[in-house]
């Protein structure tokens, strides 16, 4: 069975993200001016159809708009068979 984690923790977030091959984006139809909008986790190749509307961003930036929007890093380590998950999920605090 596979279990889901939260964290605030910038260093785990990225540290689950980097390890399976993602990078932080955001929507680019979203947000105006300084505000990036919403933001992804985007998997180069998981997520071919999405790819055209995510716009990669850098870790700052990414949490700047994480910690202004009160967020938490909904994840999991693993799935049912154990091979690493890419499952993830951006939750209020």
């Amino acid at each position: 069975m596979s279990e889901s984690k939260h964290t605030t923790n910038h260093d785990e977030i990225r540290k689950w993200v980097e390890e399976r091959g993602g990078q932080p984006a955001h929507v680019k139809t979203t947000g105006k001016g300084e505000d990036v909008g919403l933001l992804r986790i985007s998997f180069p190749g998981y997520d071919d159809e999405n790819d055209e509307n995510l716009e990669p961003i850098e870790w700052d930036e990414f949490f700047k708009k994480f910690d202004e929007s009160k967020l938490s890093f909904l994840y999991q380590e693993r799935t049912a068979d154990g091979d690493l998950s890419t499952f993830n999920k951006f939750t209020r605090r």
